[in-house]
Order: C-alpha cells, then structure tokens, then sequence
C-alpha cells in the first residue's frame, strides 16, 4: 500500500451513489449485519456487504480452510490453507473498508453466545453449512423473538434459492415445519423449502455426490456468487426500507444454467400440500424409502 494513501469511505464507495443517494449510503456505513458461517456463502456476503459500504458485521465460524474448499469458498486459496476462516475473513474484509467494525465469534455460535452475537444488529445473514440444522432453527427463533430480519440464500446447483424472513411475518420454523422430526427428515424438510421449484435437479449429472448420510454434496462458484448479490440486493432493501420485501410464505429461486426465475408462494410452508407430495417425492428420490 501507497504510504500516502489515506482511506476515504465516501471515495470508496462513491460508484454506489445513483443507485442508492448519499444519505443512504451513509445510513448502510451504521448498519450492522451478522452473519454466521464465512465459508461458501458466508465469505461472498462479508465481502459483497462490504462494498456495498455496509460498516459494521458480526461474524462467526470455527471452521479453517482447506483444499476442498477451493472452488467455491472467497477466502480459499493456497496462503489460507488452515488459516481459521473468521480471521481471515475480517483481515480480507477489512483491506477493503479499513474502518470496519467487525466483531468476531471464532469458535462459531452456540446457546450461549447467541444473544450477543445477535447484539445490536439490525439483520441477520445466514451463511451456516446446509446440513447444520441444530444451530440454524435456535438462531432464526430467536432472531425472531428480538424481532430481526432474516435472510437466508442457498447455492444450488448454479443458481441460487432466496427466502426472507421478517419480524411479525411467517417465522422459520412455520414455514419449514423441522421440530419433532429427525435429522435425516429435517434436511429433506430443509432443501424442498429452500426449493419448492427445484430448477437445479434436472442437470445433475452424478448423483452419487450427493450424500445426505455423510452430510456432503457438490457445490459451484457460481451458486455462492449469485446467492451474494441476491442477498445483499435483499439486505439493501430491508437496511434502507426501500422495495419490495417478499417474506415467507414467498421465495423465489434463480437457475442460470437453465436460465429461469420461479417465485413460489407456500401457505403454511412445508405443511403445503404441494410440499408434502414435495417432501414425499424426496425422501423417496434420496433415500429410497
């Protein structure tokens, strides 16, 4: 870096303004967003919010990177290889926006530090593993009961499966209907409420890699990209109460290998009808029961 360099927020993301005005822009920089997980999506959104001029994150993961994290995870490459994902993270984050306030959870959250992960925050990102239930249905509850936007994006196949969830709206666990059931039912509850359209399943082309036992499945750059200008075009919206926000019981899921969009409206969520011949057809197709 120039020794005469001196950071400027307003230079920095001056390339915003049009789309958003000046006093927006400076409404974003007191933001504060948290996201959990800061791998596959997790990463993408970190750094698109940043220059987006968002100032403010919490960010959790425990996790550190390795090889097969390359193809899709924005912190993965060879300097990184076991380097703890969350710092790594925030130094990336912050060669952008030098002036961030980042507060960083490194061993990932849990019941107890959940309250202050969720401390002061006016939206939360979520960025955790698919087949990490446990943790994703207590923080949606309680961001629920603190009454904080939620957004929630899954990168599938190469495209990208966005839901929303806003206080006084359609909670969570209305819509995806998880508790009382086991893990193995949870995860099929979890992907055909993420995707009631499936608009990624007819061009996968090996299905042995998707292993819901072994909790592992193919991924692309593409789906984690897309799923981060998804969310932050979202998140843009709820911050400065400016759009359309469409919560659940609507979603909506953008293919771009097929080159189609599917907006999907499910009243009681995975206590539709269609989800429950959804949720069938599923269980049968994954597990052959």
């Amino acid at each position: 870096m120039s020794e005469n360099f001196t950071f400027d927020y307003n230079e920095a993301f001056s390339r915003n303004i049009g789309w958003i005005t000046e006093p927006e822009q400076q409404v974003l920089k007191n933001k504060r967003i948290a996201i959990a997980g800061m791998g596959g999506v997790g990463g993408s959104h970190l750094l698109t919010l940043t220059r987006l001029g968002v100032g403010n994150f919490n960010i959790a993961d425990f996790d550190k990177f390795e090889q097969a994290n390359f193809n899709r995870q924005v912190g993965a490459s060879v300097p990184h290889i076991d380097k703890e994902k969350a710092a790594t993270m925030d130094r990336l984050a912050h060669e952008i926006n030098p002036d961030l306030d980042i507060k960083r959870f490194d061993n990932g959250i849990n019941e107890e530090n959940l309250d202050e992960f969720l401390k002061d925050i006016d939206l939360y990102i979520d960025g955790l593993d698919f087949f990490v239930l446990d943790i994703r249905q207590k923080v949606f509850a309680r961001c629920y009961e603190l009454g904080i936007p939620c957004i929630t994006a899954a990168p599938l196949g190469m495209g990208t499966a966005l839901l929303t969830f806003m206080p006084g709206k359609m909670s969570f666990e209305q819509y995806f209907r998880l508790q009382g059931h086991d893990p193995m039912e949870q995860q099929i509850r979890f992907l055909v409420g993420l995707s009631p359209s499936f608009l990624h399943q007819p061009y996968l082309v090996d299905k042995s890699r998707v292993d819901f036992v072994n909790k592992k499945g193919p991924s692309t750059p593409m789906a984690c990209e897309l799923c981060a200008g998804a969310t932050a075009t979202e998140a843009l919206k709820i911050l400065l109460n400016r759009g359309k926000i469409q919560c659940a019981p609507w979603g909506y899921q953008f293919d771009a290998f097929r080159n189609k969009f599917k907006k999907t409206w499910r009243p009681w969520g995975n206590n539709n009808i269609i989800q429950q011949i959804a949720i069938f057809i599923a269980r049968k197709i994954i597990f052959g029961n």
